[in-house]
């Protein structure tokens, strides 16, 4: 008889070994601006960003971002930032030093996403990234350590006092019950809530941040349902259960799209919008009155062969989605390039990242950041022409043509003609 040794499989580093820097001392950070009313709507910066570029671009959109003092939010890891733990108890804070240092410089009210987390938190190897396995979450013997993580970030960046818990529940998903692992992620949130309070109680917390998809049928059982089709049950579900669960929150945070899982803006780009208001209201009467975040928010098919004016127009009107049904927080993604090659566009940028002159949608955001902020009293006004969107206070309004046509109407007792897809801002007469 023969006997056959088989010797055991070396495990196999994987990812992309890290530089582990030494000991880094935290930046010091400028105080955010004071600020009357929380501004409500802020951007949160993506992999490519203003302090990756020169120093004429970043300081060109430093001014276009600090014109008027909004919200700014980064990840913690992704999205612009390097892994920050690579191994145990070994930081590298480099990137979000950075990328906080630039939201300081341009006046932000910072917010932070603690997502995602170190390889060696989810099974993979101590001083490597594996940038493909970005989305997985971290295991459950590892949530007390990504806690710790989570306090070490808010300790060495005091001016932050806003943070959402992980991202989209990314690896979150119980395949067998085709349904959210709501359970796996309120314990993970409860710890991490417990460790950022234990640093400073004026921490705000927030979760659970999940992305709300529909459909344009309705569903048999479904909750919420209007001329946009249905919001899928299991994502309601899943968010009644943290609301029931978590050990405690400062908001309530979901982000989604307008267009369906069909790929479709139904029946129509602008009349898909009202699934915002409704989501938002729901959480509102669900969690008990907490305040509403939108993390994030998309209005366009995957197509992508809207023109610029159209875009921007459904992204006004989406805002003013927003602010009619009280949302509290409103977060753009910006989808900023690295280059857009000279005179190439950059779809739905704040600005041109070769240059970091100011794009439409920039525009857009800070005359939301400064005219409706939370807590301004909206006024009625409306159109003579239903094509035609308007949000109005006392001294300023906003009207958005949603027709790819010409319109002439009355608005606010004045004869207007708007482009096709045109946003304007207008004065009001003050009484």
């Amino acid at each position: 008889m023969s006997i056959i040794t088989l010797a055991a499989r070396p495990d196999v580093p994987r990812g992309q070994k890290m530089t582990i820097p030494p000991s880094q001392a935290a930046p010091t950070l400028e105080q955010p601006p004071t600020v009357e009313q929380w501004p409500r709507w802020g951007i949160t910066h993506t992999q490519f960003s203003a302090d990756n570029a020169s120093r004429r671009v970043a300081d060109a959109a430093s001014h276009v971002l600090g014109r008027v003092p909004f919200l700014q939010n980064q990840h913690i890891m992704g999205w612009g930032a390097g892994n920050p733990e690579p191994a145990p108890g070994k930081n590298d804070f480099r990137d979000l030093d950075r990328r906080i240092m630039f939201m300081a410089g341009s006046k932000a009210l910072p917010i932070i996403t603690l997502c995602c987390s170190p390889d060696w938190m989810k099974g993979g190897t101590s001083g490597r990234t594996d940038w493909s396995q970005l989305e997985t979450a971290p295991l459950r013997e590892h949530f007390d350590d990504y806690a710790e993580l989570a306090a070490t970030v808010a300790r060495r960046y005091p001016t932050v006092k806003h943070f959402m818990v992980w991202n989209e529940l990314k690896g979150f998903w119980n395949p067998a019950q085709n349904r959210w692992d709501i359970e796996g992620y309120t314990d993970f949130y409860n710890k991490v809530y417990t460790a950022l309070k234990a640093v400073d109680e004026d921490i705000q917390v927030g979760g659970p941040y999940v992305s709300v998809g529909s459909s344009s049928t309705v569903a048999a059982g479904a909750e919420l349902q209007g001329p946009w089709g249905s919001i899928d049950q299991r994502d309601l579900e899943a968010i009644q259960y943290w609301i029931q669960n978590k050990k405690g929150a400062d908001f309530i945070v979901v982000d989604g799209a307008s267009v369906t899982k069909e790929a479709g803006a139904y029946p129509d780009e602008f009349t898909a919008l009202g699934k915002f208001g409704v989501l938002s209201t729901w959480l509102r009467q669900k969690s008990g009155g907490l305040p509403v975040w939108w993390a994030e928010w998309y209005v366009e098919p995957n197509s992508r062969d809207w023109t610029e004016e159209r875009r921007i127009a459904v992204q006004t009107a989406a805002m003013m989605e927003f602010a009619t049904s009280g949302v509290t927080t409103s977060l753009y993604w910006n989808p900023q390039l690295k280059s857009a090659g000279g005179d190439e566009p950059c779809p739905g940028c704040l600005w041109h990242p070769d240059t970091g002159a100011e794009l439409p949608m920039a525009g857009v955001l800070s005359g939301f950041a400064k005219w409706f902020p939370l807590g301004v009293t909206l006024q009625a006004v409306a159109s003579s022409d239903p094509r035609v969107r308007v949000l109005a206070q006392e001294r300023q309004l906003v009207m958005v043509n949603t027709a790819n046509a010409a319109v002439n109407t009355v608005v606010d007792g004045r004869q207007v003609q708007l482009r096709p897809y045109e946003v304007r801002w207008s004065e009001r007469a003050v009484a």
